[in-house]
């Protein structure tokens, strides 16, 4: 090969290679990063007169797909999820929820430490849960969220359930905007860390023999 024909194959090469880059970000622009949303819950919760001698840890709770990940989710019909678009949380529903739960439980002060399933050291007792609805659904014009839990409370000792329950909690959305979406998803966050510390409280910790 001669050097003029090598040096003009050279040029034509890189002019195809940036060519080809410059398509490239055409066809795949870099997508625009989605918003992403915190878990709306008020920490001016209340604080409990009756407090227990144990500590509790709070385990980041069980969840399936598709309430296990970061989208937003709406149920337009029983049989299907959908996810809003652009939008997402900062974090997975459990983690989300374990969060929410654990600052809940401190604010209340209705154990004597509260810590998280990803900290260091032992505790007396454990709230397990597992997420069964984390969605909004639309009916008409009116948008509603829900969110369900099955919880226990669990001593660490002798690995005997203490109490179970099953909590549903619903609340309307201002519209169908996310934005009054994602508030919906705070005033549910709060009624459901209301029922579970109130229960929690009242859940008898005498293990049977």
């Amino acid at each position: 090969m001669s050097k003029p024909f090598a040096k003009t194959f050279s040029l034509v090469a890189i002019a195809l290679v940036a060519s080809g880059a410059i398509t490239a970000c055409t066809v795949f622009p870099t997508p625009e990063a989605p918003r992403v949303m915190d878990f709306p819950v008020s920490p001016a919760l209340e604080a409990y007169e009756n407090r227990r001698s144990e500590s509790l840890r709070v385990d980041t709770p069980i969840a399936s797909e598709p309430y296990n990940s970061t989208r937003i989710l709406a149920k337009p019909e029983p049989w299907e999820f959908q996810a809003y678009g652009g939008v997402r949380w900062r974090d997975t529903v459990p983690v989300l929820l374990r969060d929410m739960l654990v600052g809940a439980f401190r604010t209340s002060a209705g154990f004597e430490n509260v810590t998280a399933d990803t900290g260091p050291g032992n505790a007396d007792l454990s709230l397990s849960t597992e997420v069964t609805a984390f969605h909004a659904a639309t009916q008409g014009d009116r948008t509603r969220v829900t969110i369900a839990v099955y919880g226990q409370l669990i001593d660490n000792r002798s690995q005997v359930t203490l109490c179970s329950e099953n909590f549903v909690v619903s609340e309307p959305a201002l519209d169908q905007a996310i934005d009054s979406v994602v508030q919906a998803f705070g005033k549910a966050g709060e009624s459901l860390a209301d029922d579970v510390i109130g229960w929690a409280l009242q859940c008898d910790n005498t293990s049977p023999d």
